[in-house]
This record gives structure tokens, C-alpha cells and sequence, in this order.
């Protein structure tokens, strides 16, 4: 590939498609059941950054027919136990409402909040962004559950652009259970050869170099530059990561596109397509739900 031609992988157009698809999924949903499911987001904490990128989803269920619940609780005056309990008792809660089909718990929680409460306490039918043991299993045995969103959308994007990943060689940098091992687990599934890079990984150029498909997820701005990479590679940068007054990615864009085959970039890249996708899966829980428990 020629110097500045990479093409850029948008999320925006692939966003389009599906929440286009998602609202014509709600209207016959609404006909046939009698009502709109909810999405439940449980913040915790003041989180500006998080609070701007849930209202965003929270946007897209309304223009989507779907309901919409921002359930925030405060951190600030409790003790570590206090407020574990006030998020797994909102949880529960929201387990037990039969408008919402789908919860969200936002990431990173306050160290006082143990993630394995939460994922011990949140319902796996409801669990549509993929962190509960059962739907993180069923990932890694190769079978339907919930994905991770964000990995979801790394797959999604690659998928809807026609690139191919069987027998490709991908590297996927990051090894978090809510973004890089289950990127490589679905890229396993769809028959890639996948090496796993991490902190400890010597000599991560070397790796990087072999990769036909680039997925980065290690949350360090500037972390792959474009010589590090194989000519002509796919490159899929999951990062977000705030520097100065912009929002850039772990890939060095203007020396990877130059490299690259095909590039995202951040913003605009795989941000659209996870928000776009979770609408899906708040469809599939709330039809699997219903179906389970009709009127």
C-alpha cells in the first residue's frame, strides 16, 4: 500500500446500518409484546468522561424506541462496604424489573467496589455487555452468549468492511477480559492464527510485525508507531485515551496509515459501532426474556 492511502475503517456509516436495523427490530418488538424494553446503566461515582459517553448510548436508545435508565449512585460520604452494597442492591433491583432487558455496570468501578461482586450479582440474561462468568464461558467454549461490546465491534467492524481473518495471522495487544482476550477468542473463532501481547511480552515489535490484523487494546496513546507494523497490515485501534485536549488512540495514526492496508481512527472509529451494538443485544435479551416468561 502507497504512502497515505490506508483506508479508513468508519464506524459511523456501520452505526447507521444498525441501529436502523435495531429500530425497525423495536417497532415489531413493541407490536407484538405490548411494550418498549429499558436499558439499565449503573454509574458509580462522578465520572465526566463516562457520564458524556453513557448519555450517548442513552440517546441512541431513545431514537432507537428503546427506554433509556442512568441509574447513578454517589461514592462520595460512603464507606468501601456502603457503597458495594448500594451497587449490587441496584443491581438486584434492576434483575427484578421486567422493563429492562439489559444492564450495564460502567468500567472502571472505584477500588472499593469489587468487580467480582458485581459480576456475582448482575443477571447473565440481562448481562448484554458480556462480564458475567456464564457469558464470558460460553465465549471461550464457542458457543452464543453476550460478547463484550467493544471486542464485538473490533470483530464487527473487520466484518463489515469484507476483510478477511481466516488464516490470517492477528496480534492482538492487550489481554483485559473486557476488550483483548475476548477479541482473540472471537478471532480464534473465526479460524485467524492469534498471538496475545501484554505488558510482559519482550520484543513486542516483533510481534507487531508479523500481524496481518492489528487489534490494540492496551489503553498507552502512541503505544504502536507505523514502523512497527507489516506493510499493508489491517489495523484496529480500540484505544481511548485523552491527551492534551484531544482523544487519541494507541496507534500512532499518521505514521500508521501510512503502513497500513486499512486503519481506524479514534474518535469515529469503533466507538459508533460498540454503542450501535449494544442496542442488538439489549434486542436479543429482551426477545430471549420474553419468550422465557411470556404474559
Amino acid at each position: 500500500m502507497a504512502d497515505g492511502q490506508a483506508r479508513l475503517l468508519l464506524g459511523a456509516p456501520i452505526a447507521a446500518e444498525i441501529r436502523a436495523s435495531v429500530r425497525d427490530d423495536i417497532a415489531s418488538f413493541v407490536v407484538r409484546r405490548g411494550f418498549a424494553p429499558t436499558l439499565a446503566i449503573v454509574l458509580v461515582g462522578r465520572d465526566a468522561p463516562s457520564a458524556v459517553y453513557l448519555r450517548q448510548i442513552l440517546r441512541a436508545c431513545e431514537a432507537a424506541g428503546i427506554g433509556g435508565r442512568l441509574v447513578e449512585i454517589e461514592s462520595d460520604g460512603s464507606g468501601p462496604a456502603d457503597l458495594e452494597a448500594a451497587v449490587t442492591n441496584a443491581i438486584r433491583e434492576l434483575n427484578d424489573d421486567p422493563l429492562v432487558a439489559g444492564i450495564i455496570v460502567q468500567m472502571p468501578l472505584p477500588p472499593s467496589v469489587r468487580l467480582r461482586a458485581v459480576i456475582d450479582t448482575i443477571d447473565p440474561a440481562k448481562d448484554i455487555d458480556g462480564i458475567h462468568p456464564l457469558n464470558a464461558g460460553l465465549l471461550r467454549l464457542g458457543f452464543e452468549g453476550f460478547l463484550p461490546a467493544t471486542a464485538h465491534a473490533a470483530i464487527e467492524i473487520l466484518h463489515r468492511y469484507d476483510i478477511p481473518i481466516e488464516g490470517r495471522d492477528a496480534i492482538v495487544v492487550g489481554r483485559s477480559n473486557v476488550v483483548g482476550m475476548p477479541a482473540a477468542f472471537m478471532l480464534i473463532r473465526e479460524h485467524a492464527t492469534v498471538t496475545v501481547c501484554h505488558s510482559r511480552t519482550r520484543d513486542l515489535g516483533a510481534h507487531v510485525g508479523r500481524a496481518e490484523i492489528l487489534v490494540v487494546a492496551a489503553g498507552r496513546p502512541g503505544l504502536i508507531i507505523g514502523s512497527m507494523l507489516r506493510p499493508g497490515a489491517v489495523v484496529v485501534d480500540v484505544g481511548i485515551n485523552v491527551v492534551g485536549d484531544k482523544i487519541v488512540g494507541d496507534v500512532d495514526f499518521d505514521s500508521a496509515s501510512r503502513v497500513a492496508s486499512a486503519i481506524t481512527p479514534v474518535p469515529g472509529g469503533i466507538g459508533p459501532v460498540t454503542n450501535a451494538l449494544l442496542l442488538t443485544h439489549l434486542v436479543r435479551a429482551a426477545v430471549r426474556q420474553t419468550d422465557a416468561h411470556p404474559a
